[in-house]
């Protein structure tokens, strides 16, 4: 696969280091650069030294909280910011909201979603930067730039009439082919506004497969058991 994109620095502020550790690693498979903030002096110092493009911040921390570290950022600047809380309470997400938090993740959650999160809070705030023009994907195409799918053969490209969400789960597993994405994962990134289901993420990439096969391309993207999709390599 070709693709362009710009290391984005994510700071990860947690004070429980196999938290950290976890969501570290599947950040850097993302592509991005990591720092790890252990208590809320340690997260206030990075930032203002390594300035992230994003903090994913956990509220209870030693020296100061998540909720004092926010309103710090929030007092330097517009650095977005994903919350991460082992409550799942309402007032708790209303509180972040109202201080500037751009998402909000309740512990425990799943690593691939949390990524999927810092993802998509980061084409918000930077819709320019950060993604590639055109991926390809063996005889599949597609440009980000014009919002569409061609299927290649020899010298001809076949367009591919798709849904904007058929693009955005298509486009989303081909930054990072062979990789196996969960539907919530797929649900949190490419529909965090509409469908609230994780079996429409079947749908949609049913009617997709059903399109990229009718041009001559089978099995994309390709179905694994009890997990979710994925898009292979193809010759």
């Amino acid at each position: 696969m070709s693709r362009v994109r710009s290391e984005r620095v994510v700071l990860i502020a947690e004070d429980q280091p196999e938290i950290a550790d976890i969501l570290k690693s599947y950040l850097e498979r993302e592509g991005y650069r990591v720092i790890v903030a252990s208590d809320g002096f340690q997260a206030i110092d990075l930032h203002g030294r390594f300035k992230p493009d994003l903090i994913l911040l956990d509220v209870l921390m030693p020296n100061m909280s998540g909720w004092e570290v926010l309103t710090e950022i929030r007092r330097r600047g517009d650095t977005p910011v994903i919350m991460v809380t082992a409550r799942d309470d309402n007032s708790d997400k209303i509180s972040a909201l109202r201080i500037g938090a751009d998402d909000y993740v309740t512990k425990p959650f799943d690593p691939g979603e949390a990524v999927a999160r810092v993802g998509a809070v980061l084409r918000r705030a930077h819709p320019e930067a950060g993604q590639a023009t055109v991926l390809r994907i063996g005889g599949v195409e597609i440009d980000e730039d014009q919002h569409a799918i061609y299927v290649l053969d020899g010298e001809s490209r076949q367009f591919i009439v798709t849904t904007a969400t058929e693009f955005r789960l298509l486009a989303r597993m081909a930054r990072s082919p062979m990789r196996v994405f969960t539907r919530s994962e797929l649900l949190a990134s490419c529909l965090p506004e509409g469908d609230a289901m994780e079996r429409t993420v079947d749908s949609h990439l049913s009617k997709l497969r059903k399109k990229l096969e009718d041009a001559g391309v089978q099995g994309v993207p390709h179905s694994v058991r009890g997990v979710g999709y994925r898009i292979a390599a193809m010759p």
